[in-house]
């Protein structure tokens, strides 16, 4: 039979034509398909803009040099200019292109807003460590601790005129207090350091946050301290006083609830939570119920629903304010100004401004006559946040509290497409629903925070929903209430009588916590996970709760891939903190051995928190070799194998000759002036103090290297580590830099 085609008079068909055309035909249906669902749901377009402006001030945040200024704003200007040109030529342009500048616009936005924030911050941060020394500052805020306080000073002075001391500095102090409030300026002498860079590659930065807030060093206070006098200064005026209410309340609360309790009931008025005791702390964490600590949507909804309804009740017993005014919108402002006290009370963290701007969003609407949706509440707070401090969120309390409620909202909108799974028709029902509805609203909680976990703390509180299932409605009914009766009652020094019911509610919490954090796999150890597989499991999740549509469940792919990407990412094999006092490589059986048990706690805890195996910890070998056999030690240093290479860990330059020539990488707490020829790898004091922590990857077809400050780049928050010029030392110089000995010759 004649070719079909030929009989037409056109030239034969290609081989692969049929399957190139199928798949093109396929490709189009897949995009018409989108475009429908796109369009069908044209009223969630705007709640994906705060993820632009996010992904704009990751971007930001990502790159490892300090952008111009006006780079930021001259993306929202094009953008601009390129939408109005568009809207005077649609009947000539696609129809994507306006929303291609649209989304230009909003990533061009979030950067500028970062690069804005960056560009207005001003603090100095200390460049060594320094001290005793002696200060006069201001007490800013008092964070109890279990031995102690931690006091922050502004308007810090010392007398040492050689050393340029930040204006905002935080102290730790031990032993007895004099009695001090926020506002005192107070005399003292510390020892101050700038504050700690991450301890692994990667890791979180402090310095950054630290940067942000206004933090130019941190220390410990030697010697006693002394008030000099009882001055409101230091912040704003409202600052001041809110400090000053937050201590009294701390005060109030340790004279009628005894510790632990106290602790527990002090964290949950006014968010301190540094004064629990670690036992208790740790199984608060180990249970899940962490989150009932931070003051975040649970508490400020509390209070605003709790004294809304408390004002309404209240004014619906005077029948002449009931019946001729709009009672219900003066109780929404009462709750308002409730709300927003309580806020500031908490000292305003993130998700307390996530859950007032909320709350404040919602009761507007009362007042306006207008009904609001809560997904729509969230994307708006989210929006003032990422606008107007761009670097929270790169935060654990960001992340977490936004995608939890985030899947509550989306959970609870598809139970209401599910009439015939949740009628609360039958009343005999109504309590089984209701345990359903706490037992999913955790189980969703949990799985929407659990990538914000892994990423942040490589660890996941396995039973949290059954401690949930008891500590989240004792919260609601019980404890809350009677904290917000404590708090009224305060001034009248009447608060013992709501303090003492609210403290039996919070033991019970305690109990639970102890209980569930003692069952055996309380808690799981999870590897790290890399930064690219968060991304995807937070595009997964996000495009999972923003939809309505069956579409949504394409979510599930990047969320797959964000979860296997995890499984399969290996820790580090070897590690060494930024000072070279602290070096960890990886055993046979997956745990660490360290070089020492004692120096750099910081970045010991962080190390075996990030890794597979943190239960099996060893020291290295004073002499001789490991349980394994891998690791070797002598005086001058040790030498490790693994994955077919030979890694030599110098302690002195005694040995670093013979090891230059055999080992594959060289890790020398010493400097190492002239680079080893042999070894593929060498990290030397000068690396240390120059790049951070490192971090290597051995693999029998090689090893990968990572550092601190490498990933980092050269950002404002960063310290510059460049070699310094002259023959005079400095203290900020690693040792041996000036010193002129080459310490790799015999």
């Amino acid at each position: 039979m004649a070719d079909v085609g030929s009989q037409a008079g056109s030239p034969p068909l290609a081989p692969g034509f049929r399957t190139t055309g199928g798949v093109s035909l396929a490709l189009a249906g897949f995009h018409r398909g989108l475009m429908r669902c796109a369009l069908a749901e044209r009223d969630r377009w705007g709640l994906w803009v705060p993820v632009l402006l996010a992904i704009g001030i990751v971007g930001y945040f990502s790159l490892h040099r300090e952008p111009p200024l006006w780079i930021g704003a001259v993306g929202v200007t094009a953008a601009a200019t390129a939408l109005i040109a568009l809207r005077t030529l649609r009947q000539s342009v696609g129809s994507a292109a306006p929303f291609v500048a649209v989304i230009f616009g909003l990533l061009a936005l979030g950067f500028a807003a970062a690069q804005v924030q960056t560009a207005l911050v001003t603090t100095k941060t200390l460049e060594e460590q320094v001290g005793p020394v002696a200060l006069i500052g201001v007490v800013r805020r008092i964070e109890p601790l279990p031995n102690g306080a931690r006091v922050v000073l502004t308007d810090v002075r010392s007398r040492d005129e050689r050393r340029e001391i930040p204006g905002t500095v935080r102290v730790r102090l031990r032993g007895d207090l004099p009695p001090m409030a926020p506002g005192d300026r107070v005399r003292l002498a510390a020892v101050l350091s700038p504050p700690p860079a991450p301890v692994i590659p990667g890791g979180y930065d402090f310095q950054r946050e630290a940067y942000f807030v206004g933090l130019g060093a941190i220390g410990f206070a030697v010697g006693p301290v002394s008030v000099v006098s009882a001055v409101t200064a230091g912040g704003t005026a409202v600052e001041t006083w809110f400090a000053r209410l937050r201590h009294a309340v701390s005060q109030e609360v340790r004279r009628v609830v005894a510790p632990p309790t106290s602790a527990v009931v002090i964290a949950l008025l006014v968010g301190e939570q540094r004064a629990i005791p670690e036992p208790q702390m740790a199984a608060i964490r180990d249970s899940g119920l962490a989150h009932l600590l931070s003051i975040s949507g649970l508490h400020i909804g509390l209070v605003a629903m709790l004294v809304m309804l408390a004002l309404r009740s209240a004014l619906a017993l005077i029948p002449p304010l009931a019946l001729r005014y709009p009672i219900k919108k003066w109780a929404a402002c009462g709750s308002v100004v409730a709300a927003g006290f309580y806020t500031l009370l908490a000292g305003a963290p993130v998700p307390s401004q996530r859950a007032f701007l909320m709350v404040l969003l919602v009761l507007l609407a009362v007042l306006v006559d207008r009904r609001t949706t809560p997904m729509r509440l969230v994307a708006i707070a989210a929006v003032v946040l990422c606008l107007t401090q761009p670097h929270t969120i790169l935060g654990p309390s960001f992340q977490m509290s936004f995608f939890a409620v985030m899947a509550l909202i989306a959970m609870y909108e598809w139970t209401r497409s599910q009439p015939s799974w949740f009628s609360p028709r039958a009343e005999q029902w109504r309590p089984l629903i209701y345990l359903v509805g706490l037992t999913l609203s955790s189980l969703v909680a949990t799985l929407a925070t659990a990538p914000f976990v892994t990423f942040h703390f490589n660890r996941l509180a396995v039973f949290g929903l059954f401690a949930n299932l008891v500590a989240v409605p004792l919260t609601s009914v019980w404890i809350m209430p009677w904290a917000i009766v404590a708090l009224l009652l305060m001034p009248f020094g009447l608060s013992a009588l709501a303090l003492y019911p609210m403290a039996w509610g919070v033991d019970i919490v305690i109990w639970v916590a102890e209980v569930v954090a003692g069952w055996p796999g309380a808690v799981a150890q999870l590897p790290p996970m890399p930064p690219w597989a968060l991304a995807a499991l937070a595009f997964g999740l996000l495009w999972l709760c923003l939809w309505r549509q069956r579409w949504r469940l394409m979510g599930l792919v990047p969320v797959a891939a964000g979860v296997v990407a995890t499984l399969v990412s290996a820790p580090p094999d070897l590690l060494i903190d930024g000072t070279g006092k602290l070096v960890a490589v990886r055993a046979a059986d997956g745990g660490l051995m360290l070089s020492s048990i004692r120096a750099s706690s910081m970045a010991r805890e962080t190390w075996l928190r990030a890794g597979e195996r943190a239960d099996s910890v060893a020291a290295f070998p004073v002499t001789g070799s490991s349980a394994d056999g891998r690791l070797t030690c002598d005086g001058a240093g040790c030498i490790w194998r693994h994955a077919g290479h030979l890694i030599a860990i110098a302690r002195s330059g005694e040995a670093l000759a013979e090891d230059c020539r055999r080992a594959d990488a060289i890790v020398s707490v010493v400097p190492v002036r002239r680079r080893c020829p042999a070894p593929s790898v060498v990290i030397d004091r000068f690396d240390l103090w120059r790049e951070g922590a490192h971090a290597l990857w051995v693999r029998p077809d090689g090893m990968r290297m990572a550092s601190v400050n490498a990933l980092r780049g050269e950002r404002p928050w960063v310290p510059s580590r460049q070699p310094r010029s002259g023959a005079r030392r400095n203290a900020a110089d690693p040792p041996g830099e000036d010193s002129g000995e080459d310490v790799t010759s015999e």
